[in-house]
């Protein structure tokens, strides 16, 4: 038997098939998994092919019993030979049950974890494919929950329908034949559990679905607010607010629990009624047998070949009706999950034209912006053109958009109307993933993971060398940090950059940013987090970086934009002034009076 692992699955051809299920109308629970399953049918073909063979000591063991009763009750018309025949027959298909039944785990393995593995990473690669606004309204602790809660009840709900579910259908059916062809009057009986077995599946489904539903909400709640919960604990304890913190995640873990415990109760009345009801129904069956039996339509040593049927059939349908619940769950998590998967907001590049080179001529033709859930313009009748190689920087208040006009330029935003144009081409039309790999940016709030200064600076780049990476690390102002660290540059930063300071952190974003010589730079307050000493070298190298780049800088501290080529000057979503550092100065107006405020 081949042990070797499933070969790796393609998260885009799994997503696309998965996709194509999940943006049609009206598809089932069942026609969703078919999606999750398809290229893997042969696996599952040949895994239940095993499984059969595997169970023949369940289909042969009241066949072989009730023989060897015939055989001991009626010793005149048997002879032992018979009796060593029977037992011989059983050993042999016990014994091959070793093999084939860790073939049928092989390839049924094979086909699930692929599965498990498509649909994780068609996740990432979805969320690496919406756009900035769907990420703005999505809640990362609900992202981890469905990524890593609802995939795991998917695979659950897999392994329970090939593991339970199926095999008891086979079970249902061989029995029923096997009994079917020794004696049909009795097999009437099996029918009879078909109805019992609906009718109490139809009693409580609602009621398992509602709670599945409520519990898979109340756990992505939870999710979210321990995410919150951790990113929020250096304010949490430097003003003291750790009971507040712990309350209010108690107050969420006291709704989880009872929403736990409702769904538990449903489930536990569900199985505690079928099973009531499959046990009268086999009572009055052993009752029928051995009416059978007492009057002579069947040999006694059959009452056990019967209800070994019998007992096989109630088995399989319990099995069934036990598995519900796991379904139900699944099924609610395939619906979670299709929440991303069908989400059309995403940054489509299929066929825009692809930039081999950018040299950062910008134009905004009348630029205004609107979101769809606000009241106000975000910005309005802004035009401005940005030569190539110029450096403009924009002040204004908090709100004036500043870092709006930012987000367009990497086109995270789309105006509501207008054009920003690139080198003249509409910001619309390119390709922005191949767009963006000539911009550097350092924004506001720096990010960094859990990796070493070199990764992070070097961060999706290749054939990086180590001149390039120390030219950086000099540049950045981080010399003389790096050589005081135990491991220099390969010293780890901890998740998020956490045993740094935030103006290390910073000087390593902006380091990042200057190892990928770009054609365009956009700086979101990237020196706020320095000290004066270290600002000073940084915007020494900043002013040899931007030299024949275009630059786009927003800043709250004026004195950090004296040598822009030009400052534009924000106000509630539009452009008040534009001109030089001293221009705006002597002009005595909007920059005149900021800069007064800083003095």
């Amino acid at each position: 038997m081949n042990r070797t692992a499933p070969a790796p699955i393609s998260s885009a051809s799994f997503e696309s098939a998965f996709q194509q299920a999940a943006t049609t109308e009206n598809r089932t629970a069942f026609q969703y998994l078919m999606a999750l399953y398809k290229g893997n049918f042969l696996n599952l073909t040949i895994s239940i092919v095993f499984f059969l063979v595997k169970s023949l000591p369940v289909y042969v063991l009241p066949i072989v019993t009730a023989n060897m009763i015939n055989i001991v009750a009626q010793p005149g018309q048997h002879s032992l030979r018979e009796l060593w025949i029977n037992f011989a027959v059983l050993i042999a298909v016990v014994l091959q049950n070793i093999p084939t039944h860790a073939a049928y785990v092989s390839f049924l393995s094979r086909a699930i974890r692929s599965v498990e593995a498509g649909l994780r990473g068609a996740m990432v690669r979805k969320l690496q494919q919406l756009s900035i606004n769907s990420h703005r309204e999505l809640a990362a602790g609900r992202l981890q929950s469905k990524v890593l809660r609802d995939v795991e009840a998917v695979e659950g709900m897999s392994k329970q329908l090939m593991l339970a579910f199926i095999p008891a259908i086979f079970n249902v059916v061989i029995a029923f034949g096997l009994t079917l062809y020794s004696n049909w009057l009795f097999s009437i009986f099996y029918v009879l559990t078909v109805p019992a077995a609906i009718g109490v599946m139809q009693m409580f489904k609602r009621r398992i679905r509602q709670s599945n539903r409520e519990f898979r909400k109340e756990i992505e709640t939870m999710s979210s607010h321990v995410s919150e919960m951790v990113e929020m604990i250096p304010v949490t304890k430097a003003h003291g607010l750790e009971q507040v913190e712990i309350d209010r995640i108690d107050t969420t873990l006291r709704r989880l629990q009872g929403k736990g415990y409702r769904m538990d109760l449903v489930e536990a009345y569900f199985g505690a009624s079928s099973w009531v009801t499959f046990q009268i129904v086999q009572v009055v069956c052993l009752l029928f047998t051995a009416y059978l039996a007492y009057t002579g339509s069947i040999p006694v040593g059959n009452i056990v070949m019967y209800q070994g049927y019998f007992g096989m059939i109630l088995g399989s349908i319990t099995a069934l009706i036990n598995v519900y619940p796991m379904i139900a769950k699944g099924t609610e998590s395939i619906s979670s999950i299709t929440e991303i998967l069908r989400s059309t907001d995403i940054e489509d590049n299929a066929g825009k034209l692809k930039l081999t080179r950018l040299s950062g001529e910008y134009r905004f033709e009348d630029v205004q912006l609107k979101f769809p859930d606000g009241d106000q313009h975000v910005l309005e009748e802004v035009a401005l053109d940005v030569r190539a190689g110029e450096c403009v920087a924009f002040v204004g208040e908090s709100g004036a958009g500043k870092s709006t006009i930012l987000n367009l330029v990497i086109g995270f935003l789309n105006p509501t109307s207008g054009r920003v144009l690139v080198d003249g081409v509409p910001l619309s039309e390119l390709d922005l993933s191949e767009y963006r790999r000539h911009l550097a940016v350092v924004p506001q709030t720096n990010i960094l993971f859990s990796g070493s200064i070199r990764d992070n600076i070097t961060y999706g780049l290749q054939g990086i060398t180590e001149e390039q990476v120390m030219e950086a690390v000099e540049r950045a102002h981080l010399s003389e940090m790096v050589s005081r660290l135990p491991r220099g540059i390969d010293t780890m930063v901890g998740e998020h950059g956490g045993k740094l300071s935030g103006g290390q952190r910073q000087r390593i974003a902006i380091a990042r940013a200057l190892v990928r010589d770009p054609s365009v730079i956009l700086l979101d307050e990237a020196t706020s987090a320095l000290d004066n000493a270290s600002e000073h070298h940084v915007q020494q190298a900043m002013q040899q970086l931007i030299q024949g780049r275009t630059t786009f800088i927003v800043a709250h501290r004026l004195s950090t934009i004296r040598h822009a080529d030009r400052i534009v000057v924000m106000k509630r979503g539009r452009i008040l002034e534009v001109g030089t550092f001293d221009e705006l100065i002597a002009c005595k107006g909007e920059f005149y009076n900021l800069k007064q405020l800083q003095m």
